[in-house]
């Protein structure tokens, strides 16, 4: 049975990935992102919106409950660093990744979960970062505000479990997207051969994960946090 699928950050990267994954497999998709929509599919509409605005997340999620009547699925895959020493982080860089990655998060999912009272097998996936485990030099408010997600991730499942919704969140190892065009090549190379499995990630292998944790089957597969590429 088609999904009602809810991602943000759909216009590029990742997200547009998983949009186009998820079209291909027969799902309703429903992307958003701050620039217009990328992608044309009969199953695809999208929401120009500002993902840290609780007036445009309201709206967005009045129009998703008017069209499509519910919602199965939300991907919190909008996402927003800063690849530089604290000391010279703009207070006001800082906050912006705080809104992005932490506070919009929190305003999707508070909005989703009211569509899902009546899904079958409702889904929050949350995209955190192998930075939090890793305490990267150089990330310091990226891998904080990724770090408060995992916290979310973890109390929100507990919560939301009574109710039949799961809550997992996937990080992603190196892997080329628009947050790492800024990383030095040196320092991308050294992480890659910390990894057990010595690669750059592809969005496929964020994809596979996400998969899984959609499956029905995965209903008691919740408060998980998953790392790519294993390292030590």
């Amino acid at each position: 049975m088609p999904r009602r699928i809810l991602i943000t950050g759909a216009t590029r990267g990742i997200g547009r990935f998983l949009a186009e994954h998820y079209l291909a497999q027969g799902d309703t998709v429903i992307g958003c992102g701050r620039s217009a929509a990328a992608i044309q599919h009969p199953q695809y509409s999208h929401h120009a919106a500002d993902v840290t605005s609780e007036e445009a997340v309201t709206a967005m999620f009045g129009a998703v409950r008017s069209a499509h009547h519910g919602l199965d699925v939300l991907i919190n895959n909008a996402g927003a660093a800063s690849m530089n020493a604290f000391s010279l982080t703009p207070p006001a860089t800082a906050r912006r990744i705080v809104d992005i990655n932490v506070i919009a998060p929190m305003l999707l999912t508070h909005g989703a979960t009211r569509l899902m009272r009546r899904s079958p097998h409702g889904r929050i996936v949350n995209l955190t970062t192998i930075a939090v485990p890793l305490r990267l030099e150089g990330e310091a408010v990226y891998a904080a505000s990724k770090a408060a997600i995992e916290s979310f991730t973890r109390v929100v499942a507990k919560e939301l479990g009574p109710m039949g919704i799961t809550c997992n969140a996937v990080g992603p190892s190196v892997i080329k997207t628009r947050l790492t065009e800024g990383v030095p090549a040196d320092k991308l190379a050294r992480l890659i051969a910390s990894q057990a499995i010595r690669r750059q990630a592809e969005p496929a292998d964020v994809a596979n994960v996400i998969d899984f944790f959609l499956r029905p089957e995965s209903g008691m597969i919740t408060g998980q946090i998953v790392y790519l590429g294993g390292f030590g």
